[in-house]
């Protein structure tokens, strides 16, 4: 039997990989100039533990999007198998996901060598320009987890996933998290809870502890091969050609400048990171490792948000001096790196007196950064002697009345210059009226020097304070849900969360003073 040219028989299309094959296909393991190229002193390859019957708990369609897929491909199952560590096809050998060695000093102390201990990284993905990093958190037990298991819990991965995205909005620099997949496998911690993963993205999950490591131990080749890889891929511009400098010095610069604005950002929101240690900060200045964090709802100077913080290390007010403590580890782990053109003798003396002068640019750095943010939220628009002090007694009041932090900077907006018609909202947050009522007035004679209108130093006030934050308890309401399988006040939560300065009238539940119940949760480093 033969057939004509007109007679053709149809040939089947090809066909499509799935979505969740196209998006494992996109994650690199191995670009030259990746982290994972450092090699074997740096990192360790191996599979994640596998995690039974994992479901989505949540998922970020911002993240998503800058991954290169929709996020309506997260329904499929076999999403959810690939971000809890199940992948559908076995990697290759050289392929294989990593965990990472580093040290640090915790809670002050030197701790030795830590690293990624219920941590992988998938590899990278490149879309659209840009280059980020997926990591696993609660993937398993990795050679650093130090007698751990590997897991973290549905609470604290809920929390990270929303805090992650609640900073983002907040402008402030951070890890993202695409999203939260959760399984009933058993974990214990202080009583039985569930397991599940959360994905990290981030240009880099590098570490002051990173550094530190090869530091302690006499390991310079891998310390500077370290150094050479941050300072290649994030600040090229600290190594010119026809420069002269020393470019690991202009780095712990760059470093120490992006760590004064993070924290002057923090103060700034109120948000509590809990456990500073020198192995929680990020080489690119972002917000890394979020147990124990916390907004502050009632202001205190003082507040703890770690319940394993006995002695109150990391409190709020503690926070911009950790930094610059952290900087100064860094900094010490950097000096045999520092100083090639320096001979003889005086090196080690010079060494040392340039790198002092470039962390004492922490000090430059964070008092002008803190200021320009609080005259912004009080809406200053213009520069006066006297403004520092306006804006430390406002502290002083709102300490001693415990008056609500982002409330407090939220209804200020709502004053006026010329009389106390719209002190209402604000002053009916202190129990010690009068003592408001005399800062309010010196507040309306530093307003009276500003031209702008009060709608337009309203308008400007509300997009720097902002009404939604992730308090506690609001928190709290989505774990409880999530752990009957509710995951609708995760999605509800996480949508608030991403227009934080907006009124979202139908959210205005979510913006008040926190229950009575909310003053009995503690959250400590047992996630």
């Amino acid at each position: 039997m033969s057939f004509s040219p007109s007679s053709t028989a149809a040939v089947a299309e090809p066909a499509s990989p799935a979505p969740v094959d196209s998006l494992l296909a996109s994650i690199e393991t191995d670009r030259p100039d990746a982290f994972v190229s450092l090699g074997s002193a740096f990192l360790t390859r191996l599979p994640a533990a596998p995690l039974p019957e994992p479901y989505l708990v949540g998922i970020s369609a911002d993240i998503a999007a800058q991954l290169g897929f929709n996020a309506a491909d997260a329904q499929d199952p076999a999403f959810a198998e690939l971000f809890a560590g199940n992948p559908a096809r076995e990697w290759p050998a050289e392929k294989l996901p990593y965990a990472s060695v580093y040290s640090g000093h915790q809670f002050g102390v030197w701790a030795g060598q830590l690293g990624d201990g219920r941590a992988i990284g998938l590899g990278e993905i490149e879309h659209g320009g840009k280059r980020l990093e997926l990591q696993l958190k609660g993937a398993g037990r990795t050679p650093y987890s130090r007698m751990g298991d590997g897991r973290a819990v549905l609470r604290s991965s809920i929390r990270e996933y929303l805090c992650s995205e609640a900073m983002h909005h907040l402008g402030i620099p951070t890890t993202r998290a695409l999203c939260v997949i959760g399984s009933d496998q058993p974990v214990r911690r202080e009583t039985m809870e569930t397991a599940a993963v959360v994905t990290r993205v981030a240009p880099s999950f590098v570490r002051f502890g990173h550094f530190e490591h090869f530091y302690a131990n006499d390991r310079v080749d891998e310390l500077r091969k370290l150094a050479d890889h941050v300072i290649d891929r994030f600040y090229p511009h600290c190594r010119v050609a026809d420069d002269p400098g020393d470019p690991y010095l202009a780095l712990l610069n760059e470093v120490t400048q992006r760590t004064a604005d993070l924290m002057a950002d923090w103060q700034a929101v109120g948000f509590c990171h809990g456990v500073m240690n020198t192995d929680n900060m990020s080489i690119l200045g972002l917000t890394i490792d979020y147990g124990p964090f916390g907004f502050i709802d009632g202001f205190n100077a003082n507040h703890i948000c770690n319940h394993s913080d006995s002695q109150g290390r990391y409190a709020y007010k503690m926070q911009p001096q950790i930094g610059y403590w952290n900087l100064f580890c860094l900094a010490q782990a950097l000096v045999p790196l520092f100083g090639p053109q320096y001979d003889g003798d005086n090196r080690n003396e010079q060494v040392i007196e340039d790198a002092q002068r470039v962390l004492e640019g922490f000090k430059d750095r964070f008092a002008p950064a803190l200021e320009r943010r609080m005259r912004a939220k009080l809406g200053l628009a213009e520069i006066r002697e006297g403004d520092d002090k306006l804006v430390n007694r406002l502290f002083e009041v709102m300490n001693a009345n415990r008056a609500d932090f982002t409330l407090t900077f939220r209804n200020l907006a709502k004053m006026r210059k010329a009389d106390a018609s719209g002190d209402a909202p604000v002053r009916d947050l202190f129990l010690d009226r009068a003592a408001f009522d005399v800062w309010a007035n010196d507040y309306r004679l530093r307003l009276s020097e500003e031209t702008q209108s009060d709608e337009a130093r309203a308008s400007a006030m509300n997009a720097v304070n902002p009404k939604y934050v992730l308090r506690n308890h609001l928190a709290e309401n989505a774990i409880r849900l999530a752990k009957e399988k509710d995951f609708s006040e995760v999605e509800r939560l996480a949508r608030v969360l991403r227009r934080p300065f907006d009124e979202q009238p139908e959210f205005e539940a979510y913006a008040g003073l926190p229950p009575d119940w909310a003053s009995d949760l503690e959250v400590s480093c047992s996630s």
